[in-house]
Parts: C-alpha cells; structure tokens; sequence
C-alpha cells in the first residue's frame, strides 16, 4: 500500500464523525434561533387567563395549553424572522453579534426555510385544535410584522408594542377559558412588562449604544430610569387594585393580601436593583428566573394565590378542613 493510499484510508473515516458534528452544531443553532429560553413567556402569560376563567376542567386546559403552544410557535417564528432581518445591526452589538444569523452559523436560506416550517407547523396547530376565537394570535403576527419592518424604529412606540405582545397573549388565554378579560389585570401585565423592556432598553444604552437599534437614539438612561419608576409604580398599583376587587379570592383575600404586598414589593425591589444598581437588566428572562429573592419571592406568591383560589372554587374544602 503507498503513502498516499494509507492517507486516504485514514482520513476517510474521520470524515463522518466531523459531518456528523456539524449537523448537530447546525441543528444547534437552528433551535436556539427558535428562543426555547423564551418559551416560558408563553408558559406564563396565556395561562394567566385561568384565574377568570369561569370553570377548571379537562376542555378549558386542553384549550389553553393548546393556545400556550400556538403562541409559542408564533413567537420563535416571530424571533426568526427578526433575526434575518435585523443580522446587519446585530453584527454591531457585543453579545447579539453571536446569534447564529449574525454570526453566519446558519445562511439567511436555511432561516427562512426554518420559518417556513415553523409557520406551517403554527397553521396546523390552529386548523386542527379544540375550537376557538384566535385573532388575539393573529393580531399578535400582525403586530409583530410591522413592528419587524417599522415600528420597532420608533421611539416609545417600540416598546409598546413588545408589550402589547403579552397583553395578547393573556387575551389569547382569555379566549381559551372563556371569562370575560380583567381591565385590571391587563393594564398590570403591560405595564408590567413596560419595565422588563425598558430595564433592557435601558442596558442596551450602557453596554452598546445606539447603533445596533436604531430606536434608542430616541431614549437616555434619565429617560428610561423615569419611565421604570413610573410603569413599575402603575403596574403594582393596578395588580393590587385587582387582588382587592376582581380577583376571585374570597374568603381569603385578607390573607393573600398579607403575603402579596410584601413579597410583590421584594421582588420589585430587586428587579429595580439588579437593573439600576447591577447592571443585569439586558437579559430580564434571565434577571427573572436566575435571582433566588425573585424566583422565591414569586413561587410563594403564586402557592398563595393558587390556595385562595382553589378555596374560592371549592368552598367545601374548607368546610371539610375545619372539621
């Protein structure tokens, strides 16, 4: 056997174990444009909506988590689309400039095939679900068009529309149970959400500038911090006001009151300091779901609110634990 035949024997197998990990880096990177980090918006937001809900059995919460996976293929749909249209501008921020768009991992044509699949899938989703009202989804693609080509170049009115992203996410719940929408808990939900946005508004100025985002030339660290002290002071007060009038709580409300205020008001607290004080708020997922006080702050919250509710529903268990 000559020299060259004894290369080629030996660098032929090598081959497959090489290919084969670029195929898993690529199916890497595809899912990671998808955003599975930020699935759990999802997760969150639509089942908000069965609090109101007039009922909790087998067809209600079929119907949401079918809502929660329609919004979630929307939103990595959504999030693909951005990434191809905004790649040049990433390219000039220090962390988004590694996206697997921006940084070249995945061509522009694989991404929108990925689209492509994802906007089938989505369209199968709805076609063969339980059956009810989706134009809060298809208001939200909508939306999320414009902002993609437009809107996300305007000022103020960027952030609004992100946030208003939720807010349909929680009426797409509300189309799921069936209860007639909270007021109340809408306007906290956007308002809400005003103050994650504007928290990573607010690190994109500090860490990056302006250039890869042509809307913050509109925005200031003064303004933002304004803007964070006056949506988180509204979201708190909307939130309360309905814990104290809408919310089916009752006969526990005093209590749920008791353990709300405080822990709601920590966990506000600490999200304003990570933002202002840390420098931590240019991921909020991450500022949320990685910070012991917030993550231990909200679980209780949430038991406290499941039990009231759950007391609320099923007056017959406390009757039954008081004997």
């Amino acid at each position: 056997m000559t020299a060259v035949e004894t290369t080629v024997e030996r660098t032929v197998p090598a081959a497959a174990p090489r290919a084969t990990t670029n195929v898993l880096a690529l199916a890497r990177h595809l899912i990671t444009l998808t955003r599975p980090g930020h699935w759990v918006k999802n997760i969150l937001a639509v089942p908000l909506a069965l609090v109101d809900a007039p009922a909790w059995n087998g067809p209600t919460l079929l119907r949401t988590g079918w809502a929660v996976v329609a919004f979630t293929l929307a939103s990595s749909l959504i999030y693909v689309v951005n990434d191809i249209a905004d790649r040049r501008l990433d390219r000039a921020h220090p962390a988004k400039k590694h996206r697997p768009i921006a940084s070249g991992a995945v061509p522009v044509p694989l991404a929108w095939l990925l689209a492509a699949g994802l906007a089938g899938l989505l369209v199968t989703t709805v076609l063969a679900g339980p059956a009810m009202s989706w134009w809060p989804l298809v208001v939200y693609l909508a939306l999320s068009a414009a902002y993609s080509r437009r809107l996300k170049h305007l000022p103020l009115l960027d952030i609004c529309v992100v946030a208003a992203g939720f807010v349909l996410r929680v009426l797409q719940g509300y189309a799921a149970t069936g209860g007639p929408a909270s007021g109340l808990l809408l306007t906290a939900v956007f308002t809400g959400c005003l103050v994650l946005i504007l928290g990573k508004r607010r690190a994109e100025i500090a860490v990056a500038g302006v250039s890869h985002r042509p809307a913050l030339a509109g925005y200031n660290v003064l303004l933002a911090d304004h803007l964070l002290g006056l949506n988180a002071s509204l979201a708190a007060a909307t939130f309360l006001l309905y814990l104290h009038t809408e919310a089916p709580i009752d006969p526990l409300r005093p209590g749920v009151l008791l353990v709300v205020v405080p822990l709601g008001l920590l966990a506000a607290f600490r999200y304003l300091q990570s933002v202002l004080v840390l420098q931590l708020g240019g991921d909020p997922i991450r500022a949320l779901l990685r910070d012991p006080m917030i993550v231990t702050s909200a679980a209780l919250i949430g038991t406290a609110l499941a039990v009231a509710e759950v007391a609320a529903r099923y007056p017959d268990l406390l009757t039954w634990m008081d004997r």
